[in-house]
């Protein structure tokens, strides 16, 4: 699924593309998404604003009232092409712009959906309201992870994969930062130390930071806009490296079961 790193490199990738643009008319291709789609005539001659990210969310900032929001699911990409180009295989969704091109999404497993959410109803949408700080914002400081910690009995690993904590972290990230900060993903959030803690605020940032530089990951299906592939996977110190040796004491990567997800990380190098 993409995480956070790959909506925003979505995101950046398609202003360029679609800023100040008019929307002339969006369709469906008829195949469902997770949701029901949005009625596409109130985006007729909308113009695009802004794209904006919320979590793991690309909301289209359209002129007027609302937002096209979205959410690339499993598999879900946009990318940017001639309107007058055949529609491919597995493309679900197609925005005419006003200067020949359009924007199209793709879903091979159709787990992505669209919405439009008018301004008033947003804050207060059942998506949005639950949702804790951006990890790369301000809002997200050492003190609210160490308070987010005390007492709790979850997973660490768990506990910064909560919305309500912070947004966007899945599961390879999430893998990441515990990593470079020393932390054991088994061990309780509420045993760990707030030096620790602090240690994987930073590592966190710097993780997801250092993944939007790369173009995000790429392990199966996911695409920048442009269609290449995401390079932070080659930089991966312990995600999928199950059985390899670690990169900072050399011992043996391991894996298990945790959530239903698997997590990786150097039985030395975590405690």
């Amino acid at each position: 699924m993409p995480e956070l790193p790959e909506v925003e490199v979505t995101r950046r990738g398609l202003m360029p593309h679609v800023f100040g643009r008019h929307i002339l008319h969006a369709r469906d291709h008829g195949q469902a998404l997770r949701y029901p789609y949005p009625d596409w005539r109130i985006l007729q001659g909308r113009k695009i604003l802004d794209i904006q990210r919320r979590a793991k969310y690309l909301l289209f900032c359209l002129e007027g009232d609302g937002r096209l929001v979205c959410h690339l699911g499993m598999t879900g990409q946009f990318r940017c092409l001639p309107s007058n180009e055949e529609v491919a295989q597995h493309e679900q969704v197609c925005l005419h712009l006003d200067d020949g091109w359009s924007l199209r999404y793709c879903d091979v497993r159709r787990f992505g959906y669209m919405a439009f959410i008018s301004e008033s109803a947003f804050s207060s949408h059942p998506w949005f309201s639950h949702l804790g700080p951006e990890p790369l914002s301000d809002a997200f400081t050492p003190s609210w992870l160490i308070r987010c910690c005390r007492g709790r009995r979850c997973s660490i690993k768990h506990l910064v994969m909560d919305t309500r904590i912070v947004v966007g972290v899945g599961n390879i990230y999430a893998s990441e930062a515990l990593f470079r900060s020393g932390i054991h993903p088994a061990r309780k959030a509420g045993d760990v130390g707030s030096e620790a803690l602090i240690r994987l605020h930073a590592a966190l940032r710097e993780v997801l930071a250092e993944a939007i530089r790369a173009g995000g990951s790429t392990i199966r299906d996911f695409r920048r806009s442009d269609g290449r592939p995401g390079y932070f996977s080659h930089a991966f110190r312990v995600y999928g490296r199950e059985g390899e040796p670690c990169v900072e004491c050399g011992g043996v990567i391991q894996r298990f079961k945790q959530d239903g997800r698997s997590s990786f990380f150097c039985p030395s190098c975590q405690t």
